[in-house]
């Protein structure tokens, strides 16, 4: 007999995030009826996250569920809600919900011209598509996007996995998205260039060393804004810029972290002589060490 108030979900997709989500849906009552898994790999995930959840083809998946959540690639999602609705899967009352940034429920259009009630919903955080992930969405914003009359439902899903819905409008999703993957994303690549510095500097387990610097920073940028930036181009130290070009430049196995440290003290030096926090003599002296560390 089911429980009042719970739904029957299908995940079509098993990578990252599917499973997570479903995990943490399957945790507060609702029933996961099926699930899509193309590769071993996901399907290892299915069994490890979703015991005994049977395994279906996506149109099957659709069938046999209330609420069907679309968690495969963001290039996929169109094409396979339109794919479905050829099929006739979609009906009247199903809410279908994909998991992409950087758009909203115009992707889902094809489900919702057959009845279909479409939501956007997407987790500001990083998945390992481990049961480590359902923690962590304890807390996590969620960008939500639906239709007035349909706001709540995508609202009450968050509410009920630990996260915390904010609503994002449909046109404002690309933007949104291009937030979350500039930051996250190149202090991710970053990162794993500074420990390459370090390791070639001889520093052993770079990542422990640099650990409590990279937090500080992160945490001084988030409360401080540009005020929080400290370092050589802060203090429009050309002379140091110059040495640290020069010794990038002198090792052909970091070329792509010359190119980031000059492109990144570029973009350094432009936000803070924008405001105002670095003259316009100092900017150019450090631009200039970089056009010509060897000056």
């Amino acid at each position: 007999m089911s429980t009042p108030g719970r739904l029957g979900i299908g995940i079509i997709g098993m990578g990252h995030v599917g499973p997570v989500i479903g995990s943490a849906l399957r945790a507060v009552g609702h029933q996961i009826v099926a699930v899509s898994a193309s590769s071993n790999a996901s399907r290892e995930r299915a069994d490890a996250m979703l015991p005994g959840v049977p395994i279906a083809t996506p149109e099957e998946v659709v069938r046999r569920s209330e609420v069907v959540i679309v968690a495969v690639p963001d290039d996929q999602i169109g094409p396979l809600v339109s794919g479905l609705a050829d099929l006739g899967a979609w009906q009247s009352g199903h809410i279908v919900i994909h998991l992409s940034g950087a758009s909203g429920v115009g992707l889902l259009g094809a489900a919702a011209g057959a009845g279909a009630i479409p939501l956007a919903i997407h987790p500001a955080m990083t998945f390992t598509g481990t049961s480590v992930d359902v923690a962590r969405l304890v807390g996590t914003p969620f960008a939500v996007t639906a239709a007035a009359p349909f706001l709540p439902i995508a609202q009450a899903l968050v509410v009920e996995m630990g996260g915390e819905p904010v609503v994002v409008a449909e046109e404002d999703r690309p933007l949104y998205h291009a937030g979350l993957a500039h930051g996250a994303n190149f202090i991710a690549g970053i990162t794993v260039q500074t420990t390459r510095i370090l390791a070639e500097a001889g520093i052993e387990n770079p990542a422990l060393y640099v650990r409590p610097l990279l937090e500080a920073a992160l945490d001084r940028a988030l409360t401080e804004g540009v005020a929080g930036i400290s370092g050589p181009a802060a203090r429009g130290d050309a002379g140091t810029i110059a040495a640290h070009a020069r010794c990038l430049g002198a090792r052909e196995d970091l070329a792509g972290e010359r190119d980031t440290y000059a492109d990144m003290t570029r973009a350094l030096t432009r936000l803070l002589r924008d405001a105002r926090l670095l003259d316009e003599r100092a900017a150019t002296s450090v631009e200039a060490a970089l056009l010509d560390p060897d000056a």
